[in-house]
């Protein structure tokens, strides 16, 4: 068995043409960019890239498979170096049944099976070429064809309040929306971790996993999870999920939720904070009121006795949110260390300061031992590090 880094929320992101996505001042958010920041600048051994349901990323991949800088695993997924990619979806629902929109992820084992399911797909959404795109069937159908392709089936960064399973999707119970049998693991989002969420009672039966939701590629792995694993392939992520030989999630890494953007509810005209129950700015008197996560968690929970067994999650800040590291400093540390995995991981504060000044390297101890302090985050506005 090998501990593996894994993060499965990666987007391309497509304009109506089905190009590329072009980020300001960076490169555009294409598939091989991906592999290449994922593989050499991250340091992940699997990923899961989302938006393979459009006919271009799937022509994209077999343009790589036929070069040889893809090549499609026994077990499942593509290789590309050391790193296996897991093609996926993350699709929007919001049938007869939703209180609002929903989004959640799926996972195929093969470029054959993706390319099915984009087939299908495209006769229920309006531009297949599209990211995220609202699908016209109820959640139990999706549901249906995803496990008939052999695919896993994941509820995206729940508790948000927009776009999300408990955030305006159900009132109280996933049951209203989906089947809960058919449900392979719940993504916790940026703004909520395992201790907060571990008194919801219909969650204890799933895993949880902690994904970056990357629309850049910088934000590539700022949450991931450790997997023990055989090989990285769909398989050995199959059998992690369902907890069995063996296999597992061993840790979950991610921000600590004070830090995300959702966590707090505030006012959505000014951000002053404001308590559970209020309907109205105690400062600028705006009725316009953006629930935090926290809040809607607390809805949700019961007290219960037993929880399920849970790996630690471990509160990490992204080496792009600490105080002083500018594009320099980091460039520095990785022609040293080589990967951000190893960075927050593997290399010892004696050797950070031979790289960088010592009150650089004392931050990054810090934040990867999750012992910063944070102004917290709310409405849509990261939480910051205070100096």
């Amino acid at each position: 068995m090998k501990d593996l880094y894994a993060d499965l929320h990666i987007h391309i992101g497509r304009t109506k043409s089905g190009k590329a996505v072009k980020i300001t001042g960076s490169k555009s958010l294409t598939l091989q960019h991906i592999l290449e920041v994922a593989s050499h600048r991250k340091g992940l051994d699997l990923i899961g890239i989302i938006d393979c349901h459009s006919p271009e990323v799937i022509g994209e991949i077999e343009e790589l498979i036929q070069s040889g800088e893809l090549f499609e695993l026994p077990g499942g997924g593509l290789r590309f170096q050391q790193m296996t990619i897991i093609p996926g979806v993350e699709i929007e629902i919001y049938d007869e049944h939703c209180y609002g929109p929903i989004h959640v992820l799926g996972f195929f084992p093969s470029i054959e099976t993706m390319k099915a399911f984009s087939s299908w797909m495209s006769g229920y959404v309006k531009n297949i070429h599209l990211s995220s795109q609202r699908i016209y069937c109820d959640g139990v159908t999706l549901q249906n064809k995803v496990r008939s392709l052999g695919g896993l089936f994941i509820p995206a960064h729940v508790f948000t309040p927009f776009k999300s399973l408990y955030g305006k999707g159900v009132k109280t119970s996933l049951s209203e929306v989906f089947d809960p049998a058919k449900i392979d693991g719940i993504e916790l989002g940026l703004s909520s971790d395992t201790p907060m969420v571990q008194d919801i009672q219909e969650l204890q039966k799933y895993v949880f996993l902690t994904n970056s939701d990357a629309h850049s590629l910088g934000k590539i792995a700022r949450e991931y999870q450790k997997l023990r694993l055989e090989e990285a392939s769909f398989l050995e992520l199959k059998k992690a999920l369902q907890e069995v030989e063996g296999r597992a999630i061993v840790a979950n890494y991610g921000l600590n939720p004070l830090l995300g953007k959702y966590h707090e509810t505030v006012c959505g005209e000014c951000y002053q904070k404001v308590n559970a129950g209020e309907t109205s700015c105690p400062i600028c008197h705006s009725k316009q009121i953006i629930k935090g996560v926290s809040t809607r968690i607390k809805e949700l929970s019961s007290k219960i006795e037993h929880h399920r067994p849970r790996p630690p999650y471990i509160h990490q800040v992204p080496l792009d949110f600490i105080p002083g590291l500018g594009p320099k400093s980091l460039e520095r540390l990785l022609q040293a260390f080589g990967t951000e995995m190893n960075i927050l991981h593997r290399v010892a504060i004696e050797e950070l300061v031979e790289v960088v000044p010592d009150k650089l390297a004392h931050y990054i101890d810090l934040a990867r031992n999750g012992n910063l302090s944070f102004e917290v985050g709310g409405g849509g506005k990261y939480g910051k590090v205070k100096m």
